[in-house]
């Protein structure tokens, strides 16, 4: 589908899927930064919590009158630890090394039963931590969803004065992103609006860009659309052209020039050897009937007597061969000129049906028939070149049908889509394959007389008014021509 489209909408569609994908981009970037914003946030307050605490659990625990040990946590922490929840304002729970729950700041109920033993491969974990953070010490996080809320939950251990683990330290700690996602929303919609001023930006310059590009190039394709080989082309002038359009201004100049001076020189050529190939063909042809002229000229002069009592018949005879030989030479001269005059593009609105029906009425054979299934196709033609193109086909249908085979030659006008299209059929003697090639060619002809110019003349006048000629052919069978024209 994108193929298909110009190369304005190519520039102004992908200027504007740029901005777009540039926009998810940054959007998707800003998300990206702000979650990780918040993990940072949530993990380093997380961590001075937890050294506050500990900072306040040593304190109870060098001045308590109980024997720091696992045995008496829950005596040290029995009123103190709802002290410390209320000042940290944060739940702890307090394990001993085996993890069952010793004390919490919370009470807990029976569904709350996962809560009052720690998992031992947490344990593990706890254990085999390396303890970076030299404040806490051994640290093992835990992270989980729950309804949806992401929690974390840290583990670390409670030291006597000899630094010697005597329980587990345990803080859940959910993250409150309420206030980090109402701001980010906030700052998409900016986000968003500046967004849509820069897309109507881009949509505007994308316009404009691609209107300057394509305009330079839809000049040198107009003039690429009427550049033709046979007549005289127009160089292409712009004014201030970019670089590269105007390289491929200069190319394309040069080029007009290149092929002025080679269109000169094969005109020239090109006429010198047409005329040598006329000249070549005319005194073929006229040979051939003066040959026979000059033996009847030089027989009559020999054996006519004018006291013979036949010399009236005698003469009367050699007068219809010299006629009959003269008459040749004028069908030559008459061939010859309607092959060269090429025919002017004189057109007019036809109606090719019936003028078709028209240039058949010249003919008398029965077996010669009509076929169309519409009233009216126009086209714009050369009426009289037109009836030369059907009588031409319609001759050579009929003369390459054989004696002795019933005769059948159907000419058919039919429309297919924009083209208005002559048919002649016959079952005459066909086309080989060897001179499928040549059909159309001056002078070649499978006849015993003739000039072999009608196909030539036919096609000339076709490609004349842009159209065209093809046929099929079964040999023995028959041949089919077809001729296309445009319509109107």
């Amino acid at each position: 589908m994108y193929k298909k489209l110009s190369l304005r909408s190519r520039i102004f569609l992908t200027t504007i899927l740029l901005v777009v994908i540039a926009s998810i981009f940054f959007a998707g970037l800003t998300i990206y930064q702000y979650r990780e914003q918040n993990k940072d946030y949530h993990r380093n307050r997380l961590e001075r919590k937890e050294e506050q605490l500990k900072t306040h659990i040593d304190y109870v625990l060098f001045n308590t009158t109980y024997e720091v040990k696992t045995e008496n946590l829950q005596y040290i922490f029995k009123d103190e630890i709802y002290v410390l929840s209320d000042i940290q304002n944060l739940p702890f729970n307090i394990y001993d090394l085996e993890g069952n729950l010793i004390k919490s700041s919370k009470p807990f109920s029976e569904d709350d039963y996962e809560y009052m033993r720690i998992p031992s491969e947490v344990l593990q974990k706890l254990s085999e931590s390396p303890g970076e953070n030299q404040n806490l010490g051994k640290r093992y996080v835990e992270r989980k969803m729950a309804a949806g809320e992401r929690y974390q939950t840290s583990y670390s251990y409670i030291l006597d004065k000899r630094f010697k683990p005597i329980g587990i330290l345990n803080i859940p700690y959910f993250e409150d992103n309420t206030f980090s996602d109402s701001e980010l929303k906030e700052f998409l919609l900016r986000q968003g609006l500046g967004i849509l001023i820069v897309l109507a930006l881009a949509v505007f310059l994308a316009y404009l860009i691609s209107s300057y590009i394509t305009r330079s190039l839809k000049t040198i394709g107009k003039k690429l659309d009427e550049f033709r080989l046979s007549e005289r082309n127009e160089k292409i002038i712009l004014d201030d052209p970019s670089e590269e359009i105007g390289a491929l201004v200069d190319a394309y100049n040069s080029m007009v020039e290149d092929l002025d001076e080679s269109a000169a020189l094969l005109a020239k050529s090109e006429r010198e050897q047409a005329w040598q190939e006329m000249a070549r063909q005319v005194a073929h042809e006229i040979k051939n009937p003066l040959t026979p002229m000059r033996l009847s000229v030089q027989s009559f002069q020999r054996r006519f007597d004018p006291a013979d009592p036949e010399a009236g018949e005698k003469l009367s005879q050699f007068s219809d061969t010299l006629i009959q030989q003269i008459d040749t030479l004028s069908n030559i001269a008459s061939a010859f000129s309607d092959f060269a005059s090429m025919p002017a593009q004189q057109k007019e609105t036809l109606n090719v049906v019936k003028v078709v029906r028209l240039a058949l009425d010249i003919f008398n054979e029965d077996y010669i028939t009509f076929v169309s299934n519409e009233e009216e196709v126009i086209a714009k033609l050369d009426r009289t070149q037109l009836i030369r193109v059907v009588t031409n086909l319609v001759k050579n249908a009929v003369q390459s049908i054989p004696e002795g085979r019933a005769p059948k030659v159907v000419v058919t006008v039919y429309s297919e889509g924009d083209q208005v299209k002559i048919s002649v059929a016959d079952n005459g003697l066909g086309i080989s394959e060897e001179n499928g090639d040549k059909i159309f060619e001056p002078k070649f002809t499978t006849k015993t007389s003739g000039m072999g110019l009608g196909l030539g003349m036919v096609k000339n006048i076709v490609e004349t008014y842009r159209g065209s000629i093809n046929f099929t052919s079964v040999p023995q069978k028959g041949s089919v021509f077809t001729v296309s024209f445009p319509k109107v």
